[in-house]
């Protein structure tokens, strides 16, 4: 587009904006991250732009997870390493379970900055700003807390930094070898039913990479066994720390938002003549956007033309979010609209915002059964439609927490309590992620055999 510029979605509305109170603080700290280093590259996002292409395509599927939101406070590289081994364990079980590449994305590095349905809360009487993730103000219930902050926007960078720091060295040195798939086990999990079936699942792995040894294939020289790709991501919500790192590409001139391989827009901030509507349009990254019950198909229509106005395959990806009870009522509309305008995207599942509900304690959950349902459903209208069930959308972590209830684990209302860690909404544990991984491999693997008989006939 060339009449867009970093700051073109100034001169747009702009909703979920935090209020600082000093403006010139804003700026001076906006001015010190235009200065600092990319935390991606451009070549980067690139290679995630082509390997979404496949999934486009059918010939791959999308896996995308991490934290609701990441907080200052367990900032630990064993919280990051546990939620980058779920996500290994997970593709693996995908790949080998449903003979399909697994393009690996995580809500991490940068998953800071969250919508609010109100600008403020109450507790006992008392009213006060709402809690918008650790990049803009804190999430304790006090009045110094709830103020906004601009130098949490620094500290969000530091730990961004930092995690995409240790994300590389798991995925490219050594620990994502596939020779290693047996250690990737967490303790609490191994004991529950989900990590039985994966121990028994890595032993055929290890049998198959012994097979490829003794046929002279040695797993420690072919690259794609040695490490795995992995990006970050995560909702491109606080549009001026966006654009203080968003940078031109010296080997394309088009410009790329260097905070994540991926940014998205929420089903709050979608506005087609919005303020991040028009920041996402301009960025060379891939894309993706939130799609919901409100959702209408000439409005759909008209934010794929704006988001991906070449029809790029790997450009944008579509991400449903519906509830259990309302996907066979909005998404066969919608999937035929897509596909009828012949338009490239990915379709991808979120099946946890619409499926949160308030536990009798007060608690934030999700049911694992709705979680699952509204998956099974989701692939049930793809089957139906013709179309590609090409990814899934979670919130997890790879902690030991309390806060879905049910599942092979059967975490109980009364249990919530015990482990429940998030600062905002509900996360999948490491053993419901997976046994997660090993229903969605099932779907994958009946939806690609129904591809391949079509594609036959």
């Amino acid at each position: 587009m060339s009449d867009w510029r970093p700051d073109s979605w100034k001169s747009r509305p702009i909703v979920q904006v935090p209020e600082y109170p000093d403006a010139d603080a804003v700026n001076r700290v906006y001015d010190e991250l235009t200065s600092y280093p990319p935390l991606v590259f451009a070549g980067e996002a690139r290679n995630l732009k082509a390997q979404l292409a496949d999934v486009a395509e059918g010939r791959a599927f999308l896996l995308q997870g991490g934290d609701c939101a990441e907080s200052f406070a367990e900032f630990h590289p064993n919280n990051i390493r546990d939620t980058f081994r779920v996500l290994l364990q997970m593709a693996v079980v995908m790949t080998f379970a449903a003979s399909c590449p697994v393009v690996k994305v995580g809500r991490l590095a940068g998953q800071f900055a969250k919508p609010r349905s109100s600008n403020s809360e109450v507790q006992d009487g008392v009213e006060l700003p709402s809690y918008r993730g650790d990049i803009i103000n804190g999430p304790n219930f006090d009045a110094e807390s709830r103020v906004p902050d601009p130098a949490r926007m620094l500290k969000a960078y530091s730990q961004s930094a930092a995690t995409l720091n240790l994300l590389r060295a798991f995925a490219q040195g050594g620990y994502a070898n596939l020779m290693s798939v047996h250690k990737w086990n967490l303790d609490f999990v191994s004991k529950s039913g989900a990590g039985e079936k994966y121990r028994e699942l890595a032993d055929r792995i290890g049998e198959a990479l012994a097979f490829m040894q003794a046929c002279g294939i040695d797993p420690d020289s072919v690259h794609q066994l040695q490490g795995t790709d992995f990006y970050t991501s995560h909702e491109a919500l606080l549009l001026g720390y966006e654009q203080a790192l968003t940078r031109v590409d010296s080997t394309t001139g088009d410009w790329y938002d260097t905070s994540a391989h991926l940014l998205w827009v929420g089903d709050r901030t979608r506005q087609l003549d919005g303020a991040h509507l028009e920041f996402l349009s301009g960025i060379g990254n891939p894309i993706a956007a939130k799609v919901g019950p409100t959702t209408e198909i000439d409005g759909l229509l008209k934010l794929i033309d704006k988001l991906n106005p070449k029809n790029e395959a790997g450009r944008l990806t579509l991400i449903t979010r519906f509830g259990a009870d309302k996907v066979e009522e909005h998404l066969p509309r919608l999937l035929r609209a897509v596909k009828a305008e012949g338009r490239k995207v990915v379709w991808s599942c979120d099946p946890m915002h619409g499926n949160t509900q308030t536990s009798q304690s007060g608690l934030k959950t999700r049911p694992f059964d709705r979680v699952l349902k509204e998956v099974k459903q989701v692939f049930a209208c793809h089957r139906a439609e013709g179309t590609y069930a090409g990814g899934i959308h979670l919130e997890l972590t790879g902690q030991n927490v309390t806060e879905c209830i049910g599942g092979a684990v059967a975490i109980t209302e009364e249990g919530l309590s015990s482990r429940y860690h998030t600062h905002c909404d509900p996360r999948l544990n490491a053993s419901q992620s997976i046994e997660m991984a090993f229903q969605l491999a099932e779907a994958l693997k009946e939806e690609r055999l129904a591809m391949a008989e079509n594609a036959a006939a």
